[in-house]
C-alpha cells in the first residue's frame, strides 16, 4: 500500500510538473518576444537604462549594490537553481532516475547532448581565444520552452517521450551545475568560502536532526547565497546547496515536496520570464544575416541545432539498437528523433552561462544571436518532424 502511495505521488507530481512547465514555456516564449521588440523600439534605452541601474542595500557590515540585471542573474536565478536542485534530487531519490534501468537512456543521451554541441563550438571557434570561454553554451535544454512546444501537439506526443525529455534536461541542468562550478568560477575568497561550508554545514545538520520547517533552511540559505555570492563561485549555486539538504520524506508533506510545489509556479511565471525579458533583449541596428557567420553565433547555433539532435538521438539509437535500452513506451523512432531535435532549444541556461562566459557585450550579444537562431530553428524543425511521425502501436 506505501508503495503504491508514494508512486502515485510521484506522477502526480510529475503531471504537475509538465503542466507548469509547459506553461510556463508559453510565459518565456512571450517574455522573449516582448524584450526583442522593446529592444527595438523608441523605449530600447530606457529599457537598458533599467537593467544597468544599479540597486543596493546596507544591513550592519552587510552591503550590497548591484545593477537589476545583476540581481535578477545572481539573485532571482538562485532560487530557479534551487527548484533545479530539489527537482534533481526528487528525481534521483524518488522518481524517473530512481532506478539504473530508467536512467540509462535519458542520462547517456544527455550526455552525448552535452558533449557533442561543446566539440562543435570548440571547432568553430578554433584561432579565436576570446571566445573559446563559451564552450558550454550550446550544452543546455531549455525544459520549459521544449515543454512548451510538446504541449502544443497534444495527444500526438505520448507522455514517455515527455517524461524523456524532462528527465534529459534534468541531466542537463546537472551538468550545467557542474560545468558553472568548475570552469566559471572566479578567483575564490577563502574567508567567505569558509563562512558559507559553515552555513552548509548548518543546513545538513538540520537535515540530520529531521527538521521538517521549512523557514531554518530559507533563513540559513539567505546567508549561503550572500557567503557563496563573495566567495567567488557563481551565486546560483547555493541554491542547489540548499535544495540538496532540504529533507524527502514518504508522504505529500515531505519538505521538499512542499517546497518544490511552492516554487514551481513562481519560477515558471515570474523568474524565468523575467530573466528571459532582461537577457533576450537584442538590439538589431547594425546587425545583419552576416552577423551569424561570425565564430560565437555559429558555433552556437550549430552546437544546438546539430550537436544536440546527433548527440542526443545517436547516442539514444546505439543503445536501443544494441539492447541495452527500450523506446520510450508508446513512442516510434521518428518521434525519439523529433524530441532529440527540440533538445536544441537551449534558451534560458545558454543565456545564463552566456553571461558567465563573456564580459565583452559584442561577444554577449552575439551569443544572444546564436541561442535565439539555435533555439528557434530546433523548435520548429522539431515540431514538424513531430507532426509528421505516429505513435507506436
Amino acid at each position: 500500500m506505501a508503495l503504491k502511495a508514494i508512486s502515485l505521488r510521484g506522477r502526480r507530481t510529475l503531471r504537475a510538473f509538465l503542466q507548469d512547465e509547459a506553461a510556463g514555456g508559453y510565459a518565456l516564449m512571450a517574455a522573449a518576444a516582448l524584450a526583442l521588440i522593446v529592444a527595438n523600439s523608441p523605449w530600447a534605452p530606457a529599457y537598458f537604462r533599467a537593467l544597468e541601474h544599479h540597486l543596493g542595500f546596507a544591513l550592519g557590515p552587510v552591503r550590497l549594490n548591484e545593477s537589476v540585471l545583476h540581481w535578477i542573474n545572481d539573485g532571482l536565478m538562485a532560487v530557479f537553481f534551487l527548484l533545479v536542485g530539489l527537482e534533481i534530487k526528487r528525481e534521483v531519490l524518488d522518481g524517473q532516475l530512481s532506478r539504473p534501468a530508467d536512467a540509462l537512456l535519458p542520462g547517456a543521451a544527455a550526455l552525448g547532448g552535452v558533449a557533442l554541441p561543446a566539440l562543435i563550438y570548440l571547432a568553430f571557434n578554433r584561432g579565436h581565444p576570446e571566445s573559446l570561454a563559451g564552450w558550454a553554451i550550446p550544452s543546455a535544454t531549455d525544459i520549459a520552452f521544449a515543454l512548451g512546444v510538446l504541449a502544443l501537439l497534444g495527444p500526438r506526443v505520448p507522455t514517455s517521450l515527455k517524461v524523456f525529455l524532462t528527465a534529459i534536461a534534468i541531466m542537463d541542468d546537472l551538468a550545467a551545475i557542474l560545468i558553472i562550478a568548475v570552469f566559471y568560477t572566479a578567483k575564490l575568497h577563502l574567508p567567505a568560502l569558509a563562512g558559507a561550508g559553515a552555513a552548509l554545514a548548518v543546513l545538513i545538520a538540520l537535515n540530520r536532526l529531521k527538521v521538517t520547517r521549512l523557514w531554518p533552511y530559507a533563513l540559513v540559505g539567505v546567508v549561503l547565497w550572500f557567503l557563496v555570492l563573495k566567495s567567488g563561485i557563481h551565486a546560483t549555486l547555493a541554491g542547489v546547496a540548499l535544495a540538496l539538504t532540504i529533507p524527502l520524506r514518504d508522504g505529500e508533506a515531505s519538505p521538499l515536496h512542499r517546497l518544490e510545489h511552492a516554487l514551481h509556479k513562481p519560477v515558471a511565471f515570474v523568474i524565468t520570464p523575467l530573466f528571459g525579458f532582461a537577457n533576450a533583449g537584442l538590439s538589431f541596428a547594425g546587425i545583419g544575416l552576416s552577423a551569424l557567420s561570425d565564430p560565437v553565433p555559429l558555433g552556437v547555433a550549430v552546437g544546438l541545432f546539430v550537436g544536440k539532435q546527433l548527440g542526443v538521438f545517436g547516442v539514444a539509437f546505439g543503445l536501443i539498437r544494441m539492447g541495452w535500452a527500450a523506446l520510450p513506451r508508446g513512442a516510434s523512432l521518428g518521434q525519439l528523433y523529433g524530441v532529440a531535435v527540440l533538445c536544441g532549444v537551449g534558451f534560458t541556461m545558454s543565456l545564463f552561462i552566456g553571461a558567465l562566459a563573456f564580459q565583452d557585450p559584442r561577444l554577449v550579444d552575439e551569443t544572444k544571436i546564436g541561442v535565439l537562431a539555435g533555439s528557434l530553428v530546433s523548435a520548429v524543425t522539431g515540431m514538424t518532424i513531430l507532426r509528421l511521425t505516429r505513435r507506436r502501436t
